[in-house]
């Protein structure tokens, strides 16, 4: 087992290399993930055995890891969402995050009874621990800034934002055939609470609390915003407040926290007289250059916005928790952990599951057939995954399944890692260059 001294060697090292290697990196095909991945995998079980992750054994402390990951990165997507929050702009994430959220558990769940041989509620866990979309892997593929307007990376973020709560009800109703949760004999109990409930008080919870604390902030700093606020605590004081808050009435935490980020970034902008063009009705540019000419030419933001003033520091605590989490997926792998029967899972996942469900979601959408295409494409599953699995295991997974439910999501998270981080920069770029064009 690796030492603390080695421990801090090993990422200190690795975090200097990055930041010294930035433009040289930021040329190659390939994201930041991918080389913790390796660096996780040399010094891993895999390569060189210097130190081993049992996620079985320390799943408290991964729980908790990645639910502050998620959670940031959740604020972070919330407070990059355009203004205004329109029904036409918002229909296609909303309908990712619940139409294909459910094809995807149902086809996962269909595949690992009869393929896997996995038990009814096994299979439901596993169909709502793969389906989320990643909020923490997929920065690539999500909006830059608050300012960006492309309809791609729109859709791909306020996606991510939505389904990892959106998931918690099909997380419930897998415990439930296990016996692990209550569900109700004819599941009303399920639908009422854990579905009705647990979805709708999240989100008035997020939205409520985000315009409160806009506009106290806007109260306190007056008319010429002038008065300086420790902008980092704020944001980080709505995360624990609102989580808190959801949590002690049962409502879903992930959903309220994406929400109240929403709701503060937008009352912010409205308090402030700043309206943000919408891409329905604007010049909608793909290439990234032209989106920042109109966030700097068009709108004309002050200083004083918390929302964004606590971005940049949000932004830096996911590359940490990036870092970490990484490594100790990499840690977490044995050579005998690649089974043909996780691989193929996998390659199910991505090439058949994710893609079926998102044409199923944007049925009526107009999206063209290309973009639909790199939407099905890029649902990068990551750290949102491990949580899931964390959560499920601490609250009393038997241990025969937490084992096939580790090696399948530890595989699946690996291969999108490697598969979706190899492709997105020349996809994307591809892209963008022929929207560009025409």
């Amino acid at each position: 087992m690796i030492s603390t001294p080695l421990w801090f060697l090993l990422v200190g090292g690795l975090l200097l290399f990055m930041a010294l290697t930035t433009s040289k990196l930021k040329h190659l095909p390939v994201t930041s993930a991918i080389v913790y991945l390796a660096v996780g995998l040399l010094v891993g079980p895999t390569v060189l055995n210097l130190f081993h992750f049992n996620p079985l054994k320390q799943s408290a402390l991964l729980e908790v890891l990645t639910e502050v990951a998620v959670l940031i990165s959740l604020f972070s997507a919330g407070v990059k969402m355009p203004a205004p929050v329109t029904f036409k702009r918002w229909r296609t994430p909303v309908l990712l995050a619940t139409v294909s959220m459910t094809a995807s558990v149902a086809m996962v769940a269909a595949f690992s009874y009869y393929v896997l041989g996995l038990p009814l509620g096994a299979c439901i866990l596993l169909g709502a621990i793969v389906a989320p979309t990643d909020p923490v892997l997929a920065t690539d593929v999500q909006i830059r800034h608050p300012g960006d307007q492309d309809e791609l990376r729109f859709s791909l973020t306020c996606e991510a934002g939505m389904n990892d709560g959106s998931a918690f009800p099909f997380v419930m109703l897998g415990m439930g055939l296990l016996g692990l949760h209550e569900v109700g004999e004819t599941g009303m109990r399920w639908i009422l609470l854990d579905v009705l409930w647990a979805t709708l008080a999240g989100i008035a919870v997020g939205v409520v609390s985000g315009i409160l604390l806009a506009r106290l902030i806007w109260k306190i700093r007056g008319q010429r915003q002038s008065r300086e606020m420790m902008d980092d605590f704020l944001g980080l004081g709505l995360i624990g407040v609102v989580y808190g808050l959801s949590v002690l009435i049962g409502a879903w935490g992930f959903l309220a926290v994406f929400f109240a980020a929403v709701a503060l970034h937008q009352t912010e902008l409205k308090l402030a007289g700043i309206v943000k063009p919408d891409p329905q009705t604007t010049h909608n540019s793909a290439s990234g250059v032209a989106e920042s000419d109109v966030a700097e030419s068009d709108v004309a933001e002050p200083p004083a916005i918390v929302s964004e003033g606590s971005l940049v520091f949000k932004e830096h605590l996911e590359r940490l928790s990036e870092v970490l989490l990484i490594l100790l997926v990499g840690g977490m792998l044995f050579i005998d952990s690649w089974s043909w029967r996780a691989v193929g899972f996998a390659v199910f996942l991505f090439v058949v599951v994710r893609p079926v469900s998102v044409l199923l979601g944007m049925l009526g959408s107009g999206a063209s057939w290309r973009m639909r295409g790199l939407i099905g494409w890029f649902g990068v599953r990551g750290i949102g995954s491990l949580y899931y699995l964390m959560y499920v295991i601490q609250h009393g997974l038997p241990q025969p399944l937490a084992l096939q439910l580790i090696q399948l999501t530890l595989v699946v998270v690996t291969l999108s890692i490697v598969a979706h981080g190899a492709s997105v920069k020349p996809l994307m770029n591809q892209f963008w260059r022929r929207r560009h064009r025409g």
